[in-house]
């Protein structure tokens, strides 16, 4: 196999795999309508619905990357596309809200075994010359995954059924597995070791947090079942973090944070996932329960900002190898921002759609701006080494950020309004949208605060220091 058809075969492979488990961090909010009703499920349980899977995938993101490291890419990334396709055949077959959250934590896992190594599987096939372009059309399928999700829910459940936006994934898993064992070459990273401490300290603390948030309005701040989980949690995190500025060989090697274009990166993300998780998955959720819209027809209204991906990511990608990711994040990131504090301003029970639609534009340009970029500069501010673990944290974080923006923007819908009537929702939305956009403004007053990257310096020898480079 020449090296051009070994390249085209693994972005193939590996942007199928991406797309795939990206799609399922967004792809059950359009169907939460319909999963409330056909499970009686709560608030709580429509929360962890979506938090299951992307609290077990932001977790386990760096002992996957580990894992590949160690034991083989390919052969890890096969082991985790069949995990995800197993959990996602037990999702669709969920008899209750408690079987369907276990089987979105096992599709988690999977995926956070499968998504860091396909970025490195692909990094690692691409020349250094066509390496900010290869990376802008990665970020940008999972940018567009994330984004259309709520489309492609829609559209499943209105035309079949909620299961079937899991059963869908069975057979595009068992296509992909042989075509990634056959025409994927092996390769593993430095030999390391499981940071079993620091994955059982991240794990437990994160859980406790999150857990605690949940259910923070239904049960009260300060009782027995909230206050101790975010205590005890917060405590373990902390403990996570003075375990890995100590560690041999850690899970999220703390130096990496000396450079501050890898910093501010990953704040940035943070805070964008947070802003954008937590406002659609009410957004979504507000088009069919106080506008009526069916989960289709919910759907495509949200296309002017899911589909700007299609069309501006592209763009963008090239620009980064030009101009930088910095001037790119940073306007994508205020773009973004102002259109959720648009349709916050704008919410209301009977808003007309078309008022609405360009916030979604603003919202839909301003995450493309942010998606297509976003990968080639973290892997810019670290050695061509360090790039699976960099990668790993990079999506560990902002997943984490996802985690929270639902958990927290849900407590304020909680604290505000409620389903029980179109106008109770409204009162829950716009409080928790405003703070979604904060959040997203923050993002981007972070990413001005990155290191310019000089136009096109990506050299083999000096992958770590382009971010580090200011002019």
């Amino acid at each position: 196999m020449t090296a051009k058809s070994r390249t085209a075969w693994t972005f193939a492979v590996t942007s199928a795999a991406l797309f795939m488990a990206s799609l399922d961090n967004l792809v059950v909010t359009t169907a939460l309508p319909s999963i409330r009703a056909h499970l009686h499920a709560s608030l709580q349980g429509l929360q962890w619905t979506v938090n299951a899977y992307t609290l077990t995938f932001a977790v386990l993101l760096l002992t996957g990357a580990t894992l590949g490291e160690r034991y083989g890419r390919r052969r890890m990334f096969v082991i985790g596309l069949s995990l995800f396709t197993a959990g996602s055949a037990a999702a669709a077959m969920a008899p209750g809200i408690g079987a369907l959250v276990a089987a979105r934590a096992a599709q988690g896992v999977g995926a956070a075994i499968v998504i860091p190594l396909t970025l490195t599987l692909l990094s690692a096939a691409v020349s250094p010359q066509r390496r900010g372009l290869a990376l802008g059309a990665w970020g940008a399928v999972g940018g567009l995954a994330i984004a259309i999700g709520p489309l492609v829910g829609g559209a499943v459940v209105e035309g079949a059924s909620w299961q079937w936006i899991f059963w869908l994934n069975v057979p595009i898993g068992i296509v992909l597995l042989p075509i990634a064992w056959t025409r994927l070459t092996e390769s593993r990273g430095p030999s390391t070791s499981l940071d079993l401490p620091g994955l059982l300290l991240a794990s437990v603390g994160l859980l406790g947090v999150v857990f605690g948030v949940v259910r923070g309005n239904d049960h009260g701040w300060t009782s027995a079942t909230v206050l101790p989980p975010i205590a005890i949690g917060a405590l373990l995190v902390a403990g996570f973090v003075a375990w890995e500025l100590r560690a041999r060989e850690p899970m999220l090697p703390m130096y990496l944070f000396r450079s501050r274009g890898f910093t501010m990166t990953n704040a940035a993300s943070l805070l964008m996932f947070f802003g954008m998780f937590g406002s659609i998955f009410l957004l979504a959720q507000f088009l069919q329960v106080v506008q009526h819209y069916s989960p289709l027809q919910a759907g495509l209204r949200t296309l002017p900002w899911t589909g700007m991906p299609v069309i501006v990511a592209p763009i963008a990608g090239a620009l980064s190898d030009r101009i930088g990711g910095r001037p790119l994040l940073a306007a994508g990131l205020a773009l973004q921002a102002i259109g959720l504090g648009w349709l916050a301003v704008v919410a209301s029970p009977t808003v007309a759609y078309t008022t609405m639609v360009p916030a979604f534009v603003l919202a839909g340009v301003g995450m493309s701006l942010f998606f297509a970029p976003v990968a080639n500069v973290v892997l810019s501010s670290v050695r061509r080494d360090q790039e699976g673990i960099a990668s790993g944290a990079n999506n560990a974080i902002r997943e984490l950020g996802g985690v929270f923006g639902i958990a927290v923007l849900g407590a304020v819908f909680s604290a505000h309004g409620s389903y029980l009537s179109g106008t109770a929702f409204v009162s829950g939305l716009a409080p928790a949208v405003w703070v979604g956009g904060a959040a997203v403004a923050v993002a981007s007053a972070a990413a001005l605060l990155l290191p310019r990257l000089r136009p096109a310096a990506t050299s083999e020898a000096e992958p770590a220091r382009e971010l580090e480079t200011v002019r």
